[in-house]
Protein backbone atom coordinates (compact mmCIF):
# COMPACT_ATOMS: atom_id res chain seq x y z
CA UNK A 1 0.00 0.00 0.00
CA UNK A 2 2.88 2.44 0.57
CA UNK A 3 3.75 2.15 -2.50
CA UNK A 4 0.66 2.79 -4.23
CA UNK A 5 0.20 5.54 -2.38
CA UNK A 6 3.74 7.17 -3.75
CA UNK A 7 2.24 6.24 -7.68
CA UNK A 8 -1.64 7.72 -6.54
CA UNK A 9 0.64 11.19 -5.01
CA UNK A 10 2.48 11.10 -8.31
CA UNK A 11 -0.82 10.68 -10.60
CA UNK A 12 -2.62 13.94 -8.63
CA UNK A 13 0.57 16.04 -9.22
CA UNK A 14 0.03 15.17 -13.12
CA UNK A 15 -3.77 15.53 -12.92
CA UNK A 16 -3.16 18.85 -11.28
CA UNK A 17 -0.87 19.87 -14.41
CA UNK A 18 -3.55 19.29 -16.87
CA UNK A 19 -6.62 21.37 -17.46
CA UNK A 20 -9.02 17.39 -18.09
CA UNK A 21 -8.68 17.68 -13.70
CA UNK A 22 -11.12 20.52 -13.88
CA UNK A 23 -11.34 23.13 -10.92
CA UNK A 24 -15.47 23.26 -10.04
CA UNK A 25 -17.47 26.16 -10.30
CA UNK A 26 -21.33 27.03 -9.95
CA UNK A 27 -24.01 29.41 -10.84
CA UNK A 28 -25.45 32.15 -8.76
CA UNK A 29 -22.16 32.54 -6.87
CA UNK A 30 -22.68 34.97 -4.11
CA UNK A 31 -18.79 34.80 -2.58
CA UNK A 32 -15.82 37.13 -3.71
CA UNK A 33 -16.27 40.58 -4.44
CA UNK A 34 -19.38 41.99 -4.60
CA UNK A 35 -21.50 42.17 -8.09
CA UNK A 36 -22.46 45.67 -9.33
CA UNK A 37 -26.04 46.82 -8.11
CA UNK A 38 -28.51 48.71 -10.21
CA UNK A 39 -29.52 52.19 -9.08
CA UNK A 40 -32.27 50.27 -6.76
CA UNK A 41 -29.46 48.71 -4.80
CA UNK A 42 -29.99 45.32 -5.85
CA UNK A 43 -26.73 43.56 -6.97
CA UNK A 44 -26.30 42.24 -10.35
CA UNK A 45 -23.71 40.08 -11.65
CA UNK A 46 -21.71 40.43 -14.88
CA UNK A 47 -21.41 38.19 -17.58
CA UNK A 48 -17.50 37.39 -18.38
CA UNK A 49 -18.36 34.88 -21.21
CA UNK A 50 -21.39 33.54 -23.03
CA UNK A 51 -21.07 30.26 -24.66
CA UNK A 52 -23.80 29.58 -26.90
CA UNK A 53 -26.83 30.34 -25.36
CA UNK A 54 -25.28 30.46 -22.12
CA UNK A 55 -23.59 32.86 -19.60
CA UNK A 56 -20.56 32.58 -17.40
CA UNK A 57 -21.07 35.13 -15.11
CA UNK A 58 -18.36 36.77 -12.59
CA UNK A 59 -19.32 35.72 -9.83
CA UNK A 60 -18.57 32.19 -11.46
CA UNK A 61 -15.04 33.24 -12.02
CA UNK A 62 -14.35 34.87 -8.79
CA UNK A 63 -15.69 31.46 -7.03
CA UNK A 64 -13.69 29.17 -8.94
CA UNK A 65 -10.14 31.84 -8.73
CA UNK A 66 -11.00 31.88 -4.62
CA UNK A 67 -11.58 27.75 -4.72
CA UNK A 68 -8.01 27.87 -6.68
CA UNK A 69 -6.54 29.73 -4.09
CA UNK A 70 -7.32 27.81 -1.22
CA UNK A 71 -6.47 24.95 -2.69
CA UNK A 72 -3.09 25.48 -4.43
CA UNK A 73 -2.37 29.18 -2.93
CA UNK A 74 -2.90 30.91 -5.95
CA UNK A 75 -5.73 30.95 -8.93
CA UNK A 76 -4.88 31.24 -13.13
CA UNK A 77 -5.43 33.76 -14.70
CA UNK A 78 -8.85 35.26 -16.38
CA UNK A 79 -8.60 33.46 -19.40
CA UNK A 80 -7.62 30.55 -18.09
CA UNK A 81 -10.48 30.64 -15.60
CA UNK A 82 -13.00 31.29 -18.68
CA UNK A 83 -11.86 28.32 -20.41
CA UNK A 84 -11.96 26.03 -17.35
CA UNK A 85 -15.14 27.01 -16.99
CA UNK A 86 -16.03 26.17 -20.81
CA UNK A 87 -14.54 23.19 -20.27
CA UNK A 88 -17.07 22.32 -17.67
CA UNK A 89 -19.78 23.21 -19.67
CA UNK A 90 -18.89 21.66 -21.95
CA UNK A 91 -18.75 18.35 -19.67
CA UNK A 92 -21.86 18.83 -17.70
CA UNK A 93 -23.50 18.69 -21.00
CA UNK A 94 -22.34 15.72 -22.13
CA UNK A 95 -23.09 14.10 -18.68
CA UNK A 96 -26.54 15.43 -18.58
CA UNK A 97 -27.45 13.83 -22.08
CA UNK A 98 -26.26 10.39 -20.66
CA UNK A 99 -28.43 10.97 -17.38
CA UNK A 100 -25.32 10.80 -15.64
CA UNK A 101 -25.67 9.98 -11.55
CA UNK A 102 -24.24 13.00 -9.47
CA UNK A 103 -22.02 12.05 -6.58
CA UNK A 104 -23.73 11.12 -3.06
CA UNK A 105 -23.35 13.48 -0.65
CA UNK A 106 -21.37 10.80 1.73
CA UNK A 107 -19.01 10.80 -1.68
CA UNK A 108 -19.26 14.55 -1.12
CA UNK A 109 -18.41 14.47 2.68
CA UNK A 110 -15.46 12.20 1.86
CA UNK A 111 -13.96 14.81 -0.68
CA UNK A 112 -14.38 17.63 1.96
CA UNK A 113 -12.56 15.92 4.58
CA UNK A 114 -10.09 15.00 2.15
CA UNK A 115 -9.21 18.74 1.63
CA UNK A 116 -9.10 19.73 5.24
CA UNK A 117 -6.83 17.05 5.83
CA UNK A 118 -4.47 18.77 3.52
CA UNK A 119 -3.94 21.59 5.78
CA UNK A 120 -1.83 21.49 9.27
CA UNK A 121 -5.55 22.19 11.20
CA UNK A 122 -9.31 22.86 11.02
CA UNK A 123 -8.46 25.78 11.54
CA UNK A 124 -5.62 26.39 9.31
CA UNK A 125 -8.41 25.56 7.16
CA UNK A 126 -11.07 27.88 7.98
CA UNK A 127 -8.38 30.82 7.85
CA UNK A 128 -7.43 29.98 4.60
CA UNK A 129 -10.79 29.62 2.75
CA UNK A 130 -11.61 32.92 4.35
CA UNK A 131 -8.72 34.31 2.78
CA UNK A 132 -9.85 32.91 -0.44
CA UNK A 133 -13.07 34.51 -0.36
CA UNK A 134 -15.35 31.32 -0.43
CA UNK A 135 -17.27 30.23 1.90
CA UNK A 136 -18.02 26.51 3.50
CA UNK A 137 -21.21 25.81 1.44
CA UNK A 138 -19.23 27.16 -1.65
CA UNK A 139 -16.08 24.85 -1.14
CA UNK A 140 -18.55 21.71 -0.78
CA UNK A 141 -20.54 22.54 -4.28
CA UNK A 142 -17.17 23.14 -5.90
CA UNK A 143 -16.07 19.72 -4.02
CA UNK A 144 -19.33 18.10 -5.84
CA UNK A 145 -18.97 19.74 -9.41
CA UNK A 146 -15.02 18.66 -9.47
CA UNK A 147 -16.35 14.51 -8.92
CA UNK A 148 -19.08 15.04 -10.97
CA UNK A 149 -16.62 16.10 -13.87
CA UNK A 150 -13.47 13.86 -13.10
CA UNK A 151 -15.91 10.80 -13.12
CA UNK A 152 -17.51 11.70 -16.16
CA UNK A 153 -14.52 11.67 -18.10
CA UNK A 154 -13.30 8.43 -16.15
CA UNK A 155 -16.47 6.79 -17.55
CA UNK A 156 -16.30 7.91 -21.12
CA UNK A 157 -12.84 7.64 -21.78
CA UNK A 158 -11.73 4.62 -19.14
CA UNK A 159 -12.94 1.84 -21.87
CA UNK A 160 -10.74 3.47 -24.43
CA UNK A 161 -7.29 4.06 -22.87
CA UNK A 162 -5.34 0.41 -22.29
CA UNK A 163 -2.21 0.04 -20.88
CA UNK A 164 0.20 -2.91 -21.98
CA UNK A 165 3.22 -4.69 -19.85
CA UNK A 166 5.90 -2.91 -21.98
CA UNK A 167 4.42 0.33 -21.19
CA UNK A 168 4.41 -0.33 -17.25
CA UNK A 169 7.91 -1.56 -17.70
CA UNK A 170 9.16 1.79 -19.58
CA UNK A 171 7.60 3.69 -16.76
CA UNK A 172 8.96 1.36 -13.99
CA UNK A 173 12.27 2.01 -15.12
CA UNK A 174 12.65 5.48 -16.54
CA UNK A 175 10.51 7.45 -13.68
CA UNK A 176 9.11 5.52 -10.85
CA UNK A 177 12.63 3.66 -9.81
CA UNK A 178 14.95 7.30 -10.65
CA UNK A 179 12.40 9.10 -8.39
CA UNK A 180 13.06 6.67 -5.56
CA UNK A 181 16.58 6.54 -6.25
CA UNK A 182 16.69 10.35 -6.00
CA UNK A 183 15.03 10.12 -2.52
CA UNK A 184 17.17 7.44 -1.18
CA UNK A 185 14.06 5.12 -0.91
CA UNK A 186 14.33 1.40 -1.47
CA UNK A 187 13.24 0.40 -4.73
CA UNK A 188 10.41 -2.29 -4.68
CA UNK A 189 9.84 -5.12 -7.83
CA UNK A 190 8.08 -4.85 -10.65
CA UNK A 191 5.36 -7.20 -9.80
CA UNK A 192 4.72 -5.40 -6.60
CA UNK A 193 4.00 -1.92 -7.84
CA UNK A 194 2.42 -2.83 -11.56
CA UNK A 195 -0.93 -2.63 -11.00
CA UNK A 196 -0.34 0.90 -9.39
CA UNK A 197 1.27 1.64 -11.97
CA UNK A 198 -0.88 0.45 -14.48
CA UNK A 199 -3.91 3.07 -13.10
CA UNK A 200 -1.32 6.18 -13.26
CA UNK A 201 -0.64 5.54 -17.33
CA UNK A 202 -4.70 4.47 -17.54
CA UNK A 203 -4.84 8.25 -15.66
CA UNK A 204 -2.84 9.94 -18.20
CA UNK A 205 -4.11 8.67 -21.14
CA UNK A 206 -7.76 9.14 -19.82
CA UNK A 207 -6.70 12.68 -19.27
CA UNK A 208 -4.98 13.27 -23.27
CA UNK A 209 -8.19 11.89 -24.30
CA UNK A 210 -10.33 13.65 -22.40
CA UNK A 211 -8.39 17.15 -23.02
CA UNK A 212 -7.82 16.37 -26.71
CA UNK A 213 -11.95 16.03 -26.93
CA UNK A 214 -12.22 19.00 -24.76
CA UNK A 215 -10.00 20.79 -27.28
CA UNK A 216 -12.04 19.58 -30.67
CA UNK A 217 -15.70 20.57 -28.77
CA UNK A 218 -14.46 23.76 -27.67
CA UNK A 219 -12.98 25.05 -30.86
CA UNK A 220 -16.53 24.12 -32.47
CA UNK A 221 -18.28 26.51 -29.95
CA UNK A 222 -19.53 30.25 -30.03
CA UNK A 223 -17.68 31.53 -27.26
CA UNK A 224 -17.40 35.09 -26.75
CA UNK A 225 -15.30 36.71 -23.87
CA UNK A 226 -16.09 40.28 -22.02
CA UNK A 227 -13.37 41.85 -20.80
CA UNK A 228 -14.72 43.63 -18.19
CA UNK A 229 -17.89 42.00 -17.51
CA UNK A 230 -21.51 42.74 -18.76
CA UNK A 231 -24.83 42.94 -17.71
CA UNK A 232 -26.78 39.76 -18.15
Amino acid sequence: MRWANIIFAFTILLAGAGTTTVCAQTSNSQTGAPPAATNEGQPIDGVAARIEDSILTESELRELAGFQKLVDGNSKPRDELIRELADQWIVRGEAAATNYPAPSKADIDRAYQALVAQFSSPEEFDKRRDAAGINDAAVRRLLAEQLYVSRFLDYRFRPAAQVDSNEIKKYYESEFVPQLKARNEGVPPLENVQNAIREVLIQRAIDARAQQWLDDTRSQLKIDVMPQGDAP
